[in-house]
């Protein structure tokens, strides 16, 4: 049988994924899976800089706004779930697109995830409590002292991750990041990953710039219609939490906007230090030429399997 082929999209937030993904289904004549779990999400378009409508019908894309913001939705699942559709696609194409800056949600796709243990009751309990009396930077001291390596990637807005980190650490006595470092699956497929990259200061810059096209294009009401979901897990990200903090009158609009900025900017920090760990990338420089896409396809052809 013919051996498959899947090319994964990755860099950091900001960087122009979706469009190169885009031209790549379009020279291959293929579709594309998302690894960006927040885009997963209905309702959310604005804040995590979805596909837009016209670029959607580029190319078919799967896993974008398949969600309720309600739906409990986990990286197993996820993974479970795109496996199937890569299944089904690989039905039809020798060739697939996976994009997203989703790290772990990559990984789970290209190599698999840990057998790690189910959560434990008695720990998930006292971080619980914890986390209702001393709030999150306990949780982010706690998690930072057991496993830095992790902290310096895990979104550590999210208490859920926060968690799940320090249960699997207490229960196993070996650090989060040595045990999702393990690959535990092969997969029947080849994987071909292309990144994109940039000067800090250009990347800092084009994030900055996008946050503030956010607003312009109604992120404002967007949160302000998601408001009362924002107890939820989907809602605790970059983007909306900041401004239900603005909506409960903890800080005035500016200055939320320019915490979404920074956090938008330590977010896409986390994802190069994960990145760089990685030498299996291929990079293209922001603002490639046609060139250098042509490049990049001879790249492609020389590292498919046949």
């Amino acid at each position: 049988m013919k051996k498959k082929n899947l090319i994964s999209v990755v860099g950091p937030t900001g960087i122009g994924k979706t469009r190169l993904a885009i031209d790549l289904a379009k020279y291959f004549n293929t579709e594309i899976i998302s690894c960006d779990s927040r885009q997963f999400f209905r309702g959310m378009e604005i804040g995590t800089a979805a596909p837009s409508a016209e670029e959607l019908a580029e190319a078919t894309h799967h896993f974008i706004g398949n969600l309720s913001v309600e739906d409990y939705y986990s990286i197993g699942q996820y993974e479970e779930d795109a496996l199937k559709k890569l299944d089904e696609l690989f039905e039809k194409y020798d060739t697939v697109i996976l994009v997203g800056g989703s790290m772990m949600y990559e990984k789970a796709v290209i190599e698999g995830l840990n057998d790690l243990p189910e959560a434990d009751e008695n720990n998930q309990k006292k971080l619980h409590e914890i986390f209702e009396k001393e709030g999150i930077e306990k949780l982010q001291e706690i998690l930072k002292e057991l496993d830095p390596e992790y902290f310096a990637l895990v979104d550590f807005h999210n208490h859920r991750r926060l968690l799940r980190a320090i249960d699997v650490i207490w229960q196993t006595n070996k650090k989060y990041s040595e045990q999702i470092a393990v690959s535990q699956d092969s997969r029947n497929f080849n994987t071909i990953r292309i990144g994109i990259e940039a000067a800090r200061e250009e990347l800092y810059d084009r994030i900055n710039r996008r946050v503030d096209m956010m607003m312009e294009k109604g992120l404002l009401e967007e949160a302000k219609g998601l408001e009362k979901f924002k107890h939820l897990t989907a809602l605790n990200t970059v983007g909306y939490s900041e401004l239900f903090k603005y909506f409960d009158g903890e800080w005035d609009l500016d200055f939320a906007v320019s915490e979404i900025k920074k956090n938008s900017r330590r977010y896409a920090k986390r994802q190069l230090t994960w990145y760089r760990k990685a030498d299996d990338i291929h990079y293209l420089q922001l603002g490639y030429s046609q060139e250098d896409f042509d490049g990049l396809i001879e790249y492609i052809n020389e590292h498919t399997l046949e």
